[in-house]
């Protein structure tokens, strides 16, 4: 016995001097560096990737392009100032990069809070540029290109010719002539709106001496705004995506060419209700491949499906549909110079890689790890058809850049960023999915239930349920970092964090993702108490302590439950509408308004009425803390500032918080989205554990 004893006590003394790691902090999960995009260079030498941090003694992001060497892993920053407008272009060769900077006076074409604005003051028309960086002699050159603003670039068939669109001065948006004459300074509503022209240029650069022969022509002025641009070789064509400033019908998102050799002629390849995303060029042309994700119409029977992949053939304008057996949500996809195509596909929770080598064969599933790749990306010459980019996370690893020579050695594919290492010496939350079934019919939905650490798989837990935003922006297998995807910091705090996938979501199917028409609220709101439930039965979750909380959609969900039940002892509503007749008629984008509750609101009254929590907010008994921003045009903030003057009306314990400056996706200064969350886990623990 003795000798067993002295055997077990140095394994014990042992065991025990293993360093716990430290749990994660509200700064460490704000320190997240984000990588929005890389690239990869045409011989797959070279891989460009975009960092993005936040600054916080100057409230705001860096954004740093690296160039890395990819047999090597060196680096080079190429700038800190990178614009998020565009992503940088290799141009033919592979010797050179077309990019945008966030100069100080330049205005992001994508910044909803100005772009979008309905302010009628005229804005200053500053010099903008658009930049070329010279992989041999690392120089980056200003190319000057007047005052109008770039929307989108592309090469042409070599490194000494450029595209590039450019939203329009419009002279009928500038009130200064309305100071004087009949009308003063009273604007006619509908003769004003935002910009909607675009004027395509030709540039002509000497790379020798780019500064000194550079010319620069009008190709051609079109009646839209250009969100991406592609030119062809073969068929000698630019090709477009069209949008509009102010969002009013799915018409205003269509595919267009024009002949460079006519270019008089303005063609219209697409005709749907639907958004057309991701333009990708085949290598011989003759192909454009695009995603596209459409929210059918309120005036037909066609229903809103997943993200879809398809080919547009330039020479005779054929569409087909591509992976057409793959029933999950296409997410990403890359070209290959065989004609095949990489498809990053979302099943469920986990985004995995797929190829499909021809329209008629089936998908292949590349057995990578559970988690999510993004961002792929691989080199475009036929010489060098091996190396592969992307971007790779799951519920316990924060994102890295990974390469890998073969997608048959997918799990040993290498890792060059070390930009969140932190995450790795952190005592993360363990994750694991979660199946039940609702109560209304049955149907098996699936969530993500984040354990506190040192707690997986207990029970008697209390439960906060995050709820996702879209509803088409489903909860996967990554770990994200942001105002609204904090499940992590709130399990490490010590809930239980359910982040359900309720009907509405992607990746289960087109007809559960139809399944919230007519009923978008009452629906998804059901699959989540039927959670609940289910997690209360297993003796998971502690009753007494349960709370809610979402942002965008997530916030429309929470503000109906809290008039569905009392048994939420605090919620958090981010940015969430609580009137549908006035939310259709203030928001950016009412066609997804009309579509799920299946009209106008003169058609579909009664469907505006059940659907909206403010005809119930007599019911809510919740503690609510509300967030929204200043400027947010997506869910505009008199929808929170009438669940505020509500539940204030009706003595229930209520805080809004108004971010200054800030749209819907509060990206404009990084303190604002740290104190949203840290002022949310203080409501929590206020009035969360409350029995």
């Amino acid at each position: 016995m003795i000798q067993r004893l002295l055997i077990f006590f140095p394994f014990v003394l042992c065991a025990s001097s293993i360093p716990t790691k430290p749990t994660l902090t509200l700064d460490e999960f704000f320190d997240y560096v984000q990588i929005p995009s890389i690239n990869l260079s045409p011989n797959g030498r070279n891989l460009l990737v975009h960092t993005r941090r936040s600054l916080w003694d100057s409230n705001s992001y860096e954004n740093n392009l690296w160039l890395y060497e990819t047999e090597t892993y060196t680096k080079i920053l190429i700038t800190d100032k990178l614009s998020e407008s565009f992503k940088p272009k290799w141009s033919p060769s592979g010797n050179q990069i077309v990019l945008l900077l966030n100069e100080k006076s330049n205005t992001n074409m994508r910044n909803e809070t100005k772009h979008f604005s309905r302010s009628f003051k005229s804005q200053p028309k500053p010099e903008h540029h658009i930049y070329l960086y010279c992989i041999k002699s690392q120089r980056l050159i200003p190319i000057p290109i007047g005052s109008e603003m770039p929307s989108s670039i592309t090469w042409a068939n070599n490194d000494s010719s450029l595209y590039f669109a450019a939203i329009q001065s419009n002279p009928s948006n500038d009130h200064d002539h309305l100071n004087d004459g009949e009308w003063k300074d009273v604007i006619q509503h509908r003769q004003w709106k935002p910009s909607d022209g675009s004027t395509i240029y030709h540039i002509h650069i000497d790379r020798k001496t780019p500064l000194a022969s550079t010319t620069m022509n009008i190709v051609k002025n079109v009646p839209f705004i250009i969100s991406e641009l592609l030119f062809s070789s073969s068929e000698q064509k630019l090709i477009f995506v069209s949008f509009k400033a102010v969002f009013a019908t799915m018409d205003d998102y269509e595919i267009y060419s024009i002949n460079l050799d006519n270019t008089l002629s303005l063609s219209r390849l697409t005709t749907n209700e639907a958004f057309e995303l991701n333009l990708q060029m085949s290598h011989d042309g003759n192909h454009v491949m695009f995603l596209m994700s459409g929210l059918g119409s309120s005036k037909t029977s066609s229903v809103i499906t997943q993200t879809r992949l398809y080919s547009l053939d330039l020479t005779n304008g054929q569409i087909q549909r591509l992976a057409k057996d793959f029933d999950g949500n296409i997410m990403e996809f890359a070209t290959r110079p065989d004609g095949s195509v990489y498809i990053l596909g979302q099943v469920g929770t986990n985004v995995q890689i797929y190829t499909q080598q021809s329209s008629e064969k089936y998908t292949i599933l590349h057995h990578g790890l559970d988690g999510t790749y993004e961002s792929i990306s691989l080199s475009s010459s036929p010489h060098n058809n091996s190396t592969i980019a992307f971007v790779y996370s799951s519920y316990g690893q924060a994102k890295e850049v990974y390469i890998v020579d073969s997608l048959k050695q997918l799990k040993s594919a290498k890792v060059i960023t070390n930009e969140n290492r932190l995450f790795s010496e952190r005592n993360l939350p363990q994750v694991k999915t979660f199946k039940w079934t609702s109560d209304e019919d049955d149907c098996t939905i699936e969530g993500l239930l984040h354990y506190p650490p040192g707690k997986f798989e207990s029970t008697n837990l209390p439960l906060f349920v995050l709820i996702h935003g879209g509803p088409y922006a489903p909860s996967i297998n990554q770990f994200q970092s942001s105002a609204g995807t904090w499940g992590p910091l709130a399990a490490t705090e010590g809930w239980l964090v359910l982040e359900p996938n309720y009907r509405g979501s992607p990746g289960y199917g087109d007809q559960f993702l139809d399944e919230i028409r007519y009923e978008p609220l009452t629906r998804p709101g059901k699959d989540i108490l039927s959670g609940v439930r289910r997690l209360i039965q297993d003796g998971i979750v502690d009753r007494n302590r349960l709370a809610v909380g979402g942002y965008s959609y997530g916030g429309f969900l929470t503000n109906w439950l809290i008039t569905q039940t009392t048994n939420f002892k605090a919620a958090l509503s981010g940015s969430g509408a609580v009137d549908y007749v006035s939310a259709w008629g203030t928001m950016e984008f009412p066609p997804l308004i009309d579509y799920l509750m299946g009209g106008f609101p003169w058609d579909r009254s009664d469907i505006y009425a059940k659907q909206s929590p403010i005809y119930q907010l007599d019911k809510v008994r919740t503690p609510t803390l509300i967030v929204t921003g200043e400027v947010d045009i997506r869910v505009p903030p008199g929808q929170s500032f009438m669940l505020e003057r509500a539940l204030h009306y009706l003595g229930v314990p209520v805080q809004l918080l108004i971010f200054p400056t800030e749209g819907h996706s509060l990206r404009n200064n990084p303190w604002h989205g740290k104190i949203k969350v840290r002022e949310e886990l203080k409501w929590l623990k206020k009035y969360g554990y409350q029995n």
